[in-house]
């Protein structure tokens, strides 16, 4: 039983088969197909996906995961000796690990809030906010404790004092509606190869067009000197486009298969997880459904986290998230449109047979 959809997602056959497609084009006529078509091909993917998202096309660049794209925007940023960054202790790891390093090489202090989920997140984030705090850091849905924050109110609040926001949306996209021009960020990084489905590598950046010319692209090189957003960032060197063009491919799948209607199916396995869970001893951290998009995280009695992962997938086949998240052991599952009651009944079992 997978659920564990909310690691690298999973493509189906169209899409993957699209995206072959693509790569044997390539190397049928790699010089025809990079020198000549590539810009435009870019172009009309891009223009598909900034559709999807509530963009405009000249604002988003591909990028290969949220993490880049989270890269592009805490490198670019000019940081000074005394600046803040803010970010919550809900935070990926790797962009936690970024941001201490971006400030740690301009003299500038991270901020680690710890946050708790409920009415008044907004309220705790920002009492930990000061003159000094240039960027908000904040994902749009937590990896690790799998909640949705409210990420429009945070916008709202930071905006109120002049703040800047930076969202890593890696699990958005495919799970929740997402409205980049409403939402109020200044820069959005996100992937399409999780719940939308898209090969690997298939990411995206977007940023406000006053913040665009401050970002360096990932690699610097040939597009250094292009006038626009998008052509700074579309040249990365020699590589393998492949994934990104078949991100509409993903988009067209999920339309023709009423993925909404199958969001809404994996959001009611998620509603009936949290309270399965709960009733196992093992209290969920989404104090409501509000906080729940396609996963749910639950806290764990005090265990050796890979050795209960190993035991629920050698001895039960439940592949899963067993995982400390700041010394707390949680498992998170997530469902997608290929799960259904039947492997929420085997993780249960299972964490039974295990945890007690």
């Amino acid at each position: 039983m997978f659920l564990n959809h909310g690691s690298f997602g999973a493509c189906p056959r169209p899409v993957f088969d699209e995206y072959q497609r693509w790569q044997r084009e390539l190397e049928r006529q790699p010089v025809e197909f990079l020198a000549r078509r590539h810009a435009g091909l870019l172009d009309e993917a891009g223009e598909r996906l900034a559709a999807y998202l509530g963009a405009r096309p000249d604002d988003l660049v591909f990028v290969p995961n949220a993490t880049a794209g989270m890269n592009v925007v805490a490198r670019s940023l000019r940081l000074a000796p005394g600046d803040e960054v803010l970010v919550t202790n809900h935070e990926y790891g790797a962009v936690d690990f970024l941001w201490e390093h971006v400030c740690a090489r301009a003299g500038a202090k991270l901020v680690r809030r710890a946050v708790d989920p409920g009415p008044d997140l907004v309220e705790q984030l920002f009492a930990a906010a000061t003159p000094r705090t240039r960027i908000v850091s904040v994902s749009h849905i937590t990896s690790a404790s799998a909640l949705r924050f409210p990420i429009e109110a945070i916008c709202r609040r930071a905006r109120g004092r002049g703040i800047l926001v930076a969202v890593d949306g890696a699990h958005a996209p495919g799970q929740v509606d997402v409205d980049l021009e409403s939402l109020g960020a200044d820069f959005y990084a996100g992937n399409c190869h999780k719940w939308l489905c898209a090969p690997k590598g298939a990411g995206f950046l977007w940023s406000r067009p006053e913040h665009q010319g401050e970002l360096a692209p990932l690699v610097v090189g040939w597009s250094e000197r292009e006038d626009s957003f998008a052509a700074r960032h579309r040249w990365q060197g020699t590589q393998d486009p492949a994934a990104y063009l078949a991100v509409p491919t993903a988009i067209d799948f999920q339309a023709e298969q009423g993925w909404d209607d199958v969001r809404d199916r994996c959001f009611a396995l998620t509603v009936e997880a949290a309270g399965r869970l709960a009733g196992l001893g093992l209290e969920p951290l989404a104090p409501d459904d509000s906080w729940l998009g396609q996963m749910v995280a639950a806290e764990l009695p005090d265990c050796d986290v890979a050795d209960l992962k190993t035991r629920l997938y050698d001895r039960h086949r439940v592949e899963v998230p067993v995982q400390r998240w700041h010394d707390r052991p949680l498992v998170r599952a997530s469902f997608q449109g290929y799960n259904d009651k039947r492997d929420l009944d085997a993780l249960c079992e299972a964490l039974r047979a295990e945890v007690g």
